[in-house]
């Protein structure tokens, strides 16, 4: 009996090991210099937590079957080593703590460090069930907003100020094309409740919040069309509250703007 729990504490551990092994249900392609490092540092804190984890089943499998099958002597009883819970929880401690300082950086450089010089500005704004996306257009200036304005059926979802002459020429549509190899940098807003803009391929994801207004930056590497999810429960159709990025070729990207600047 002592044999087959220890094969099944053993068994049970592969099976949950293997899938990281084999890298089934994997992350889809990384499609930016951040998305790398994010995958960078989750493999680092993968290999360190699953060694552990798996170590520490392999020696909870030899105890059981080690110690189970004895059975003469009286269980003894032990108030533990003093010396050696202060290794293990001090080595829990910094490993924990190491690990939120690596993968902090990472973040940090996408929230707290500004967008490159020449970075093209996206508003990026959430509303029960659909994103908004708005361009400053050729003069490079976004016009003013006024909620008095908003008018979803009218063709003005984000009540762009038709008195600023800064506006007469933004470019708002719900799905959004960048550049390759440009820098871009968002202004996540919201009309309503929370959202979250969430891009996997980019491995960014970032909640948009009532009167706030967010900025986070990328460059995609790699051109294509992605899905942009929100990742935040946001009512009845928040399942269908999806768009795409569209990563183009720069001559197709200003081919793009030309075309909705002109409708």
């Amino acid at each position: 009996m002592p044999l087959l729990l220890a094969l099944v504490i053993w068994l049970v551990c592969l099976a949950l090991a293997l899938p990281f092994f084999t890298r089934t249900w994997w992350f889809p392609v990384a499609i930016s210099e951040h998305a790398r490092q994010v995958d960078t540092q989750f493999m680092f804190t993968l290999v360190v937590t699953g060694v552990i984890f798996i170590v520490a089943q392999l020696a909870l499998g030899y105890v059981v079957f080690n110690y189970g099958r004895r059975r003469s002597g009286a269980a003894t009883y032990s108030h533990g080593n003093n010396t050696m819970e202060v290794l293990w929880t001090s080595a829990t401690a910094i490993l924990f703590i190491g690990l939120t300082i690596m993968g902090g950086s990472v973040w940090a450089r996408v929230h707290f460090m500004g967008a490159p010089p020449g970075a093209i500005p996206i508003e990026v704004t959430g509303q029960q069930f659909v994103w908004n996306m708005r361009y400053a257009g050729p003069d490079g200036k976004f016009g003013a907003l006024d909620i008095r304005q908003i008018n979803d059926a009218g063709g003005n979802p984000l009540g762009v100020d038709s008195k600023d002459p800064a506006g007469k020429d933004d470019i708002v549509v719900p799905t959004m094309a960048v550049p390759v190899n440009r820098p871009v940098e968002l202004i996540l807003r919201t009309k309503d409740v929370t959202h979250s803009f969430f891009v996997p391929e980019l491995r960014l994801k970032q909640d948009t919040v009532p009167g706030m207004t967010i900025r986070i930056h990328f460059t995609a590497e790699t051109v294509g069309k992605y899905e942009i999810a929100c990742a935040e429960l946001c009512g009845l159709g928040h399942y269908k509250m999806r768009s795409f990025l569209e990563v183009m070729e720069p001559a197709d990207f200003e081919k793009w703007l030309q075309k909705r600047s002109t409708r």
